[in-house]
């Protein structure tokens, strides 16, 4: 809960699903140690007065598989504790490792189980190169969650997936019931805090000026971390592209960490380190570093696992009113720019295809504040996402 996803993708949708109707929530979460020192304070205030109790547990990475093993038995005799002394109804998980003991608590205890396919799981270690299929290891670890993955989709009481895309290839499969009910709920956005109107011609100008942008220097931003499905040397080579036909651009990339490797791939490429700018944002300063931005751009690894993502920066981008320039067979990213005309979409990161965007961002660009926004509010607002989450429980423990 302590990392920026826990803080807008899970803790405001239980805020929101526990005024709607008579729930508890217990939050079994495993969390970094610096991560939770520091915002330990931030999530137990933002907790206080919901029905919700967190139940937070330290992450271990290393050694590599047995200190998931280990994270996986001390979340498996929590959940089973919190199940004995609160008789819990209903558990709900994101795939991979909290799956595994979302199935086990409905095989066991018969609770029911809505299994929240946020990632197609191992599938996405693969693309991400995190395990190698020719490890023996690794092989047999993908064929064991693969096996998982399978028998959660049969026993699970309800799914939610983020995409369309996902939904479809969901429906496909031979062991999907379809009785079962399932939801497609996109990662949303707070509207409220993500507020373009909050942040004025005076302001936007002091928030340049701190970070030594001129009034009339063009502001490409980045949100997010990097490397992984991230493409940072693409997104560099396509900087690069954008300075050379716009000698007044400046790119600013509001990431929590490793800044000192965008700046060596910047050198790397040829891409001057004075056009380039690194913040490192809390959620709550996000929005105001976006507001100076004229164009947001990112670059995801094109991979099957990745039909299966809905990228929050896209949300909190069009709230803010801001084209964005991305890349196709990524979730249903491609079809809501299209069908929104709120940015542009790349088949690929040839430097021909960069060029022509290029162009295209040179020529006549009509994109109005307000009416990207309007867009964000139909796809990503939270309080659509709030009432499809709770009607997806109500379905599933009113069965």
């Amino acid at each position: 809960m302590t990392d920026p996803l826990g803080q807008s993708q899970v803790i405001p949708y239980l805020q929101g699903i526990s005024r709607s109707g008579p729930y508890h929530f217990y939050i079994l979460s495993l969390e970094k140690k610096v991560a939770y020192e520091k915002n330990k304070q931030i999530i137990e205030q933002s907790l206080k007065g919901y029905n919700i109790t967190w139940v937070p547990l330290t992450y271990h990475n290393k050694p590599a598989v047995f200190s998931t093993l280990y994270d996986n038995f001390k979340l498996k005799k929590a959940a089973a504790n919190l199940h004995r002394q609160h008789q819990v109804h209903m558990v709900h998980t994101r795939s991979g490792m909290p799956a595994l003991i979302g199935l086990w608590l409905k095989k066991k205890f018969g609770i029911k189980f809505l299994h929240d396919i946020r990632e197609f799981y191992a599938d996405g270690r693969i693309d991400g190169k995190m395990w190698n299929l020719k490890n023996p290891v690794y092989n047999i670890i993908y064929r064991y969650f693969k096996q998982k993955e399978k028998q959660e989709i049969q026993y699970c009481d309800g799914i939610n997936c983020l995409t369309h895309a996902a939904e479809r290839i969901i429906k496909k499969l031979p062991y999907y019931n379809s009785k079962t009910p399932l939801q497609v709920i996109p990662c949303s956005v707070d509207m409220q805090l993500f507020d373009p109107q909050k942040y004025g011609t005076a302001s936007i100008a002091e928030l340049k000026k701190g970070l030594g942008i001129q009034a009339n220097e063009i502001v490409f931003s980045y949100l997010g971390s990097i490397g992984g499905y991230y493409l940072t040397e693409e997104m560099i080579r396509f900087c690069k592209l954008v300075a050379e036909k716009f000698p007044l651009a400046k790119f600013l990339f509001i990431s929590p960490h490793r800044h000192e490797q965008i700046l060596a791939v910047a050198a790397q490429y040829g891409l001057s380190t004075d056009k380039v700018i690194t913040v490192n944002a809390k959620r709550a300063e996000v929005p105001q570093w976006l507001a100076i931005s004229n164009y947001s751009f990112f670059f995801i690894k094109q991979a099957f696992s990745k039909l299966s993502s809905s990228p929050t920066k896209h949300a909190e981008i069009m709230a803010m009113g801001i084209p964005v320039i991305t890349n196709n067979a990524v979730g249903d990213l491609e079809e809501i720019i299209r069908n929104t005309a709120t940015g542009f979409v790349l088949k690929d990161f040839t430097n021909e295809s960069f060029m022509k965007l290029i162009d295209q961002l040179a020529g006549e660009n009509n994109f109005n504040k307000a009416a990207i926004r309007t867009e964000a509010e139909k796809y990503y607002a939270l309080p659509k996402a709030i009432q499809k989450y709770t009607a997806l429980y109500t379905a599933i423990l009113e069965e």
